[in-house]
């Protein structure tokens, strides 16, 4: 099925791709305030380790086969960060240096997640750098090798205040090491349609990078890519925000055990929040036109309904039509919105003009979406308004040159 990112340019997919990057490491920002509210900070922090130790090996093995980088040493590790939604380029600055194949080190120049948490106190930021990171780093090598240890040389929280780089690691691959252990959730995650999801091959014959088999770079040049390499990358993209998603799910209905509506409405909340917010740097990156033609067009983009192969979706100058789909089946994302329950239309309509709704019509999963212009513009909702606590709601990326990194 051809990519809705198809119609993109070239040059379009080259700013899209770094943002839907950074709008999947928001989803955190989005959920994890309302897991705090139901079960507080300790279980939020179990819920974002293994929401993430059960995810992200999976959708970096997916980038690693597409880009044709696959391997075992530093080189694959690090490229495989810079294509990861949990490390977005620029927000989350991974600054590299490689020893040899097997010992490396990376900093963070700017660690937008960590500026987010350090405001809400000592005890936030030491359960996510090391709480949270401890185990999560070790899993995201586990889909490179095994045999990798990510460690700190030196981490928040920040001594002295405004320390930089925010934080310092080492990355050694050494066959002493005992194999990082294997996650039992992952094979539940790795049972779903998005996982196997069969996207549309890298065309060898267009204009640009076909991969990132050459030398790892400082910074990627998205723009160097061709442009069916960048429609396969925003698709991978997206589809690591549904393995997340789709991980974060099992966590959650984890501790929720037979409390479905609290299950529901948690993952509702995180999707509310998380839609308005893309919806919006969506549409201002690409600088897409106002009004009713504007928010179709953002819809048809955002990743609550990519890629096309997972969420079936038919869009044309009046409607967007909803069918029933893998990820329907999976329970991702696109289940949490029906006619009744179009709170999450709602935020990505009033992202584009506060004076749109969205009104659906239809069946659970099969529905209709037709966009309206009122008198009145809406308030912003809550969980839009939570999300944006993150700085990356507001972030800018800046233009660099992007320069190979050899062995020091």
């Amino acid at each position: 099925m051809t990519s809705r990112y198809a119609a993109l340019s070239r040059a379009e997919l080259a700013i899209l791709v770094p943002e839907l990057l950074l709008i999947g490491q928001l989803i955190d920002r989005s959920g994890m305030a309302h897991c705090i509210s139901a079960w507080g900070r300790d279980e939020m922090l179990q819920i974002a380790i293994e929401e993430w130790a059960a995810s992200s090996p999976l959708y970096t093995k997916r980038m690693q086969k597409a880009l044709k980088y696959e391997g075992v040493d530093i080189f694959t590790l690090f490229k495989g960060l810079q294509l990861d939604i949990g490390a977005p380029p620029q927000f989350m600055d991974f600054r590299y240096t490689v020893h040899d194949r097997w010992h490396g080190e990376f900093h963070l120049d700017h660690c937008g997640a960590l500026l987010d948490v350090e405001p809400m106190g000592e005890d936030y930021v030491h359960g996510m750098c090391h709480d949270i990171e401890d185990p999560t780093f070790d899993a995201t090598a586990l889909a490179t090798n095994r045999k990798a240890q990510v460690r700190p040389i030196h981490r928040p929280p920040r001594v002295p205040s405004g320390r930089t780089p925010h934080c310092a690691w080492t990355v050694i691959i050494d066959e002493s090491y005992p194999d990082v252990p294997f996650i039992p959730a992952m094979d539940v995650v790795a049972a779903t349609h998005a996982y196997s999801c069969e996207l549309d091959p890298i065309d060898p014959n267009d204009e640009g990078l076909e991969n990132y088999s050459g030398d790892l770079l400082a910074d990627v040049d998205f723009g160097a890519f061709s442009h069916s390499a960048l429609v396969r990358i925003a698709d991978e993209v997206c589809l690591q925000m549904h393995l997340l998603v789709l991980s974060f799910t099992l966590a959650v209905r984890a501790r929720a055990k037979d409390d479905v509506a609290l299950e529901e409405s948690i993952r509702t909340k995180q999707l509310i929040g998380i839609a308005g917010v893309a919806a919006e740097r969506i549409h201002k990156a690409l600088e897409l036109p106002g009004g009713v033609e504007g928010a179709l067009r953002v819809l048809e983009l955002h990743p609550l309904l990519n890629p096309a192969a997972y969420v079936s979706v038919d869009v044309d100058s009046a409607f967007l039509r909803v069918h029933p789909s893998p990820a329907h089946q999976d329970g991702a994302w696109i289940s949490l919105v029906t006619p009744v329950a179009d709170k999450p239309l709602q935020a990505i309509v009033q992202a584009v003009d506060p004076r749109l709704r969205a009104e659906a019509t239809g069946t659970q999963s099969d529905w209709t979406v037709r966009v309206i212009e009122t008198d009145i513009p809406a308030k912003e909702l809550g969980e839009v308004a939570v999300t944006k606590f993150s700085g990356g709601a507001s972030w800018v990326f800046e233009n660099r040159k992007s320069l190979p990194l050899t062995v020091v």
